[in-house]
């Protein structure tokens, strides 16, 4: 057998610990597995003193992670603290520098670094493996790198932040409000305490720009995403989604067009009878269309200890199994010398049209006044509700809800402009994307 395959962890939180715990438990199947035996021999992490119920004795402690990764006697380095600055991006461009391998599951690293840590990878002759980055533990990085070769990949999406699925979850199966369902994520900790970075749609966005690389063969461009997140979300925007045959979710869409490659992130209504609307809670789902496959759907835990260390062995059982001097797989899918500038498409009509509600005072006109703003915008009207006692207690007030044809978004921001000068309207204008899956259109 092989000689041990020597693995250096930085940050020993609950994906660190739960990494050594399954290594050390599965210590004879990764043997029989890898053809080599895997072990821990050198760790980093900020508190030495910390009890984290796993079993450290023999292994070398660093105080550093730049330390480790310049000095220990490993072969693979594992980053798990996260962030794209600092002490992650130090230690993991030391690693590379000396030609180690490196695993990570960190999203934001990559989606500003990336194609720089790729680069140094190629040249070194070194693997670079984040399967852990994105949607946890769904095999979708493997799936674009690897298993679709030779398909000409037209569209990912999908939902890629178990925080905000748990949230809307919970807000339609409970009528619950978007506040109450923050309060109890982060009881359960599935949110942090600042939950910002997840429900503004930030997370998704990173997760997003590393996909879209993968499927077309562009530079990661993490500033070139629209992102909306769900804060605006209100139990009358799923009460008003569930009678039209819809649930909403927060998607993260990548696609190629004639003009160029649209990244966006978003609430979206689906409709009730599509896969990706059953899935519920933290799960994680991400589709995957292509030329030849058609529709890839997979759907599997996103977050969660077990879940993304299952997904960083995985990575570290490739390097095991990988033959020194053998022809390694682009990093992100291709040579990182060969990937495009990113061109962003023009703006385009959306197929799936969208979904617009609005609160406005209880009088004669206003449906009139409404529908003809509409169509100064050149906008055709799919269907438009009025509720007058359903959503609202006041007497005074009325909901009009409006679904549209395929429109351009541009005409859709310009009616809601020209309608919020107008005097009946109550409050802000929801506006939200429809998203129809293949399956569907």
């Amino acid at each position: 057998m092989a000689d041990a395959l020597k693995i250096g962890i930085a940050g020993l939180g609950t994906v660190g610990a739960s990494l050594v715990r399954i290594i050390n438990q599965r210590s004879h199947e990764l043997a029989v597995t890898c053809g080599r035996p895997v072990r821990v021999v050198a760790v980093s992490a900020r508190d030495r003193t910390k009890d984290r119920g796993i079993d450290l004795t023999g292994i070398e402690w660093f105080a550093g992670p730049v330390d480790m990764a310049q000095k220990a006697d490993i072969d693979v380095f594992v980053e798990l603290m996260g962030g794209a600055e600092g002490a992650a991006n130090a230690s993991v461009r030391a690693a590379l520098a000396r030609g180690l391998h490196v695993v990570t599951a960190n999203k934001a690293l990559l989606a500003y670094h990336g194609v720089e840590f790729a680069a140094m990878a190629e040249e070194k002759g070194a693997l670079l493996n984040f399967e852990a980055a994105v949607a946890g533990g769904i095999p979708v990085i493997k799936a674009l790198r690897e298993s679709l070769t030779g398909n000409t990949v037209s569209r990912v999406y999908g939902i890629m932040n178990g925080t905000c699925n748990y949230i809307l979850t919970r807000m339609e199966k409970e009528g619950l409000s978007f506040a109450e369902c923050l309060k109890e994520a982060q009881r359960l900790g599935y949110a942090e305490a600042d939950p910002a970075f997840d429900i503004e749609g930030n997370d998704t966005a990173h997760k997003l720009a590393i996909l879209t690389t993968l499927a077309f063969g562009n530079k990661i461009a993490a500033d070139d995403i629209y992102i909306e997140g769900i804060t605006n979300i209100s139990i009358d925007d799923i009460r008003a989604a569930a009678d039209l045959g819809y649930r909403i979710k927060l998607l993260g869409v990548a696609q190629r067009t004639e003009s160029g490659i649209e990244q966006r992130v978003h609430p979206t209504m689906v409709p009730v009878q599509s896969v990706i609307a059953q899935v519920d809670g933290v799960t994680n789902a991400v589709a995957i269309e292509s030329d030849i496959l058609g529709e890839l759907l997979m759907v599997g835990p996103g977050a969660g200890g077990n879940a993304t260390a299952s997904a960083v062995l995985g990575d570290i059982a490739d390097i095991a199994k990988s033959q020194p001097g053998a022809q390694r797989v682009p990093v992100l899918g291709h040579p990182a010398a060969t990937l495009q500038p990113y061109r962003k498409a023009q703006i385009q009509s959306h197929e799936g049209g969208y979904f617009i509600r609005l609160t406005v005072e209880d009088r004669i006109g206003v449906f009139a006044s409404v529908a003809a703003h509409m169509a100064e915008n050149h906008i055709s009207l799919e269907s438009i509700v009025q509720h007058s006692k359903e959503y609202l207690s006041h007497p005074a007030q009325q909901t009009i809800i409006l679904v549209t044809h395929a429109t351009m978004e541009d005409s859709v921001r310009k009616a809601v402009a020209s309608i919020k000068t107008e005097e009946y309207l109550i409050g802000e204008p929801q506006v939200i994307r429809i998203e129809r899956p293949k399956e569907d259109n």
